[in-house]
Formats: structure tokens, sequence, C-alpha cells
């Protein structure tokens, strides 16, 4: 069972940037999905950016062409760079790890999360 452990979240002033990092227990290599959701108070929990293995991102239209999602494999560590951050941004941040199929992701397996809160 992966055991995946994000860290990086925090209070920026909004326009800044953040940088999550989320560290899997064993390699990610294997694991042909991996992805990013956020949770904002009172709503559901969304994907906002997906990587497969050897695949290019994924973004929700809600954070293209602000946040990146990076893998490096050798660290066993994937990233999501988030810049030009929003008030509306606020939310906690899940990292999850599953399988890529012709439909689209499952994602199995979960982080505990890591709050990050933008500043009007």
């Amino acid at each position: 069972q992966v055991q995946l452990a994000e860290s990086g979240g925090g209070s920026v002033q909004a326009g800044g940037s953040l940088r999550l990092s989320c560290a899997a227990s064993e390699s990610i290599v294997s694991i042909s999905a991996m992805g990013w959701y956020r949770q904002a108070p009172g709503k559901q929990r969304d994907l906002i950016a997906a990587i497969s293995s050897g695949g290019s991102p994924w973004y929700d239209s809600s954070v293209r062409g602000r946040i990146t999602m990076s893998r490096d494999n050798a660290n066993n560590t994937v990233y999501l760079q988030m810049n030009s951050l929003k008030p509306e941004d606020t939310a906690v941040y899940y990292c999850a790890a599953g399988r890529t199929y012709l439909s689209g992701w499952r994602f199995e397996y979960w982080g505990q999360g890591t709050q990050v809160t933008v500043l009007s």
C-alpha cells in the first residue's frame, strides 16, 4: 500500500506562489497515475492536476496556466508549483496515487492533505 505525505502548504498573499511536494513510500515509477486534488470548506474534493507515467500533465481549467505538476521519479516525489495564487485557491490540497485507464484515472491512495490559505 502506497503511503503519501504532502508538504509545502501555508499562508501566502494573493499573487504569491507555493510549491507543494508529495513524497511516496515506494517507487512512483510503478504508479501509473499521480494527481492533486483540493477541497475548499463546504465543497467537494476536486481533481485539479494529474499525470500518467510517460504522459503530459492534465490541468483543470480553474488552475490551468497558473500551476505546474511534475514527477521526480528518482526521488519518488511529485510537485505542484502554484503561481498567481488567488483567495479562491484556499483549500486543503491532497496528493493521490492510482492507475491510468483508457477512460481516465482511478485514484486509490491519498495523503493526509496540506492546507493552503491565500490572503486577499
